[in-house]
């Protein structure tokens, strides 16, 4: 029922019933690390966000964490002095996205170089890994970060990292923190296994904490941004305040090679008619200047100007006022 569950390996242990009961009951020998240790908790089950090597620095992660959260709902957020410029350019982010749409790249390196000082708080680290979560701050004031990771599984969107951004996106919502997104998405994750756990359902535990939002969101496409994983990940139709994509964003309802084997699909023994098709799907649609044609998009920025356009947008959007429809409680997808 708590915030954050921070846990120290081998010391700390939870579980509903221990290792003598499971015995009995079940006849199931399990150790209490393997039954409900730190690893398990921050990598299988979620149950805790970080599992710390000893006592102090669990207790250092906590005093770094509360120093990113207000006291409560209704006091303002910290804000803290700091000699990083806000206009700072960082031409190095011009070259981060790889030359090959199939190279991945790590997103924390993004993160780091638009953030204060490259300090940056992340949450459940190794569960979900295919997402990042975390705090940072622009100009001194709290943010969260929600970014895909190109790193892990290709930055696909499944049952993890479905339920891990939605809770981390309303615990934001909760306390007033703006929400930052960076997108490189190529879908959700496809499969029997994923469907049959309902991915559907656990989906849509994104969506609805971003369109539930009501905080300030600012959202930047890197490169890929495809189908409903594009919808979910804070895109205009979820209400994001500002929308940004750099010039190497794909925006479209699947990956060229992909759409153009299924609109002509009586070509599909003709390489060359493919591969033909192929170009022209992708010199017409795998660009965000389509996306900004239509609104969805509100402007193609420089890599290197990032942090200065978040930095502005967050000033814009400080008094935003947003309130939903009054209702006794949402009916969250759970």
């Amino acid at each position: 029922m708590t915030d954050f569950i921070f846990m120290v390996k081998d010391s700390s242990y939870m579980f509903v019933t221990g290792p003598d009961v499971v015995k009995t009951v079940t006849n199931e020998e399990v150790t209490q690390e393997d039954l409900g240790g730190a690893v398990v908790h921050t990598t299988k089950t979620s149950v805790a966000d970080l599992a710390l090597e000893n006592d102090i620095e669990a207790l250092l992660a906590a005093r770094e964490l509360i120093g990113f959260v207000p006291e409560s709902n209704r006091d303002p957020l910290l804000e803290l002095p700091t000699d990083d410029p806000w206009d700072r350019r960082e031409d190095s982010l011009d070259t981060l996205i790889p030359a090959s749409s199939n190279m991945p790249y790590d997103m924390h390196e993004l993160i780091r170089k638009v953030v204060d000082d490259g300090n940056f708080f992340e949450i459940q680290p190794k569960h979900g890994a295919n997402i990042i979560t975390g705090f940072g701050r622009i100009e001194g004031k709290p943010v969260g970060f929600v970014a895909n990771q190109p790193m892990v599984l290709a930055g696909v969107l499944d049952i993890d990292a479905s339920r891990k951004a939605a809770r981390f996106v309303r615990f934001c919502d909760a306390f007033s923190i703006p929400i930052m997104t960076f997108v490189d998405v190529p879908g959700f994750l496809p499969g029997s296994s994923q469907e049959h756990n309902g991915i559907i359902k656990h989906g849509a535990k994104l969506l609805f904490a971003y369109a539930e939002a009501t905080v300030p969101k600012i959202t930047v496409i890197t490169r890929k941004a495809y189908g409903g994983a594009y919808d979910v990940m804070a895109s205009k139709h979820l209400r994001g305040d500002l929308n940004y994509a750099w010039p190497t964003a794909e925006i479209a309802v699947m990956g060229a090679k992909g759409a153009v084997e299924i609109i002509f699909r009586q070509d599909r023994d003709n390489p060359d008619k493919i591969a033909e098709k192929t170009k022209e799907y992708e010199d017409r649609f795998a660009n965000p200047f389509v996306a900004a044609s239509r609104g969805y998009i509100d402007e193609v920025i420089y890599p290197r100007s990032t942090r200065r356009r978040i930095a502005l947008g967050l000033r814009k959007l400080a008094g935003k006022q947003l309130e939903n429809p009054w209702k006794k409680h949402d009916n969250l997808p759970l």
